[in-house]
């Protein structure tokens, strides 16, 4: 499935149907008066949460929704049918803008959400709404009003639990194929990983969810590599995790680079709760390890943590770290840790 997480769509309600202008005319009625019907409402324009999608790639082969307009009233008091509402299917973590990309209309973050984007017009008065005792055949019926017509933005952020960013080629996407299911691309040149991934990981009988976004390189902000818009991925994340290539020459200025670029981004993303690793530390011998360590410890002024993706060492104590930054209701408990059934047979 190819990976879309920005879409330009037009979307335009429908109309109200028009009022009708009629009176009964029927064999030894004398006095049949006004009977013409009121318009239908049209259509409303709604978005709406979906379990099983994480990408929009769908609106880019179709931009275009209009909502079904009301019908006209009729004679004998008959009411317009109402217009059929579209709805806009997207996932769970997808931003409706307006058309300057910066105004946001709803955020939506639940399963079955729904929004209403753009309300249907009201369907016009038909000349029986304006009988009255001095007006006893008024020849006048209402328009129905017109439908609402925008331009929006749709775009996606995923729902995750924890962040992971680094410079490319710093052993993110090897970290969440050792902890997870998930199959990134691993290899040895930068910029391997072009979309964002996620898996689920799993630590002492808790899951969550951690995402993979692509490396981020000294100027993305203002454009160089892949840009900095992937960050928007990371921006819902209860804490990032910052992996560091420990082989590198120069880890503090490593560091340093991706905290500028953060900050240059804007938002709480530099303020959130980061636990900082170094990273690929078997390739280290135990004083280049410490040196390294010292190194990035006095750029950060805090703890740093070593790990290595590719063999295994301290990986369950980066993920714990994780864990603990992250608030009891968004852990989901892992299935059979307590007294799980035998397994069900023929």
């Amino acid at each position: 499935m190819k990976f879309l997480d920005l879409a330009k769509v037009y979307i335009r309600s429908g109309s109200g149907g028009n009022g009708c202008v009629s009176f009964r005319r029927e064999k030894y009625i004398e006095f049949g008066g006004p009977d013409g019907g009121s318009g239908g409402t049209g259509g409303d324009v709604i978005v709406e949460a979906v379990d099983g999608l994480n990408t929009l790639i769908d609106f880019r082969y179709q931009q275009h929704f209009f909502a079904q307009n009301g019908q006209g009233g009729m004679g004998r008091m008959k009411t317009g049918a109402d217009g059929k509402d579209i709805i806009l299917r997207v996932p769970v973590g997808t931003e409706i803008m307006e058309e300057d990309g910066e105004t946001v209309i709803a955020d939506i973050t639940e399963l079955g959400q729904r929004v209403v984007l753009a309300k249907g017009g009201n369907g016009g008065f038909g000349n029986a709404h304006f009988k009255s005792s001095t007006n006893q055949a008024p020849r006048r019926a209402n328009p129905g009003l017109e439908g609402v017509e925008r331009t929006i933005w749709l775009r996606l952020k995923l729902i995750a639990d924890a962040g992971l960013l680094g410079l490319p080629n710093a052993g993110k996407s090897t970290f969440l194929a050792a902890t997870s299911n998930a199959r990134p691309k691993v290899a040895d040149y930068p910029f391997t990983t072009l979309h964002p991934n996620l898996g689920v990981v799993g630590v002492d009988g808790a899951e969550f969810v951690v995402a993979d976004i692509p490396g981020l390189i000294e100027g993305a902000s203002e454009g160089r590599g892949l840009g900095d818009l992937f960050l928007g991925h990371v921006e819902r994340c209860s804490v990032l995790l910052h992996l560091v290539d420990g082989t590198a020459d120069e880890v503090a200025e490593d560091y340093r680079t991706i905290i500028n670029e953060l900050e240059a981004y804007g938002g709480e993303l530099a303020d959130k709760p980061r636990v900082t690793v170094l990273n690929k530390v078997d390739s280290l011998d135990d004083e280049l390890r410490e040196m390294q360590r010292e190194s990035l410890e006095a750029e950060v002024g805090g703890p740093v943590m070593m790990m290595s993706g590719a063999s295994g060492e301290g990986v369950t104590e980066v993920l714990r770290a994780l864990r603990a930054e992250i608030s009891e209701d968004r852990l989901r408990q892992k299935i059979g840790d307590e007294g799980e059934a035998e397994p069900w047979r023929p």
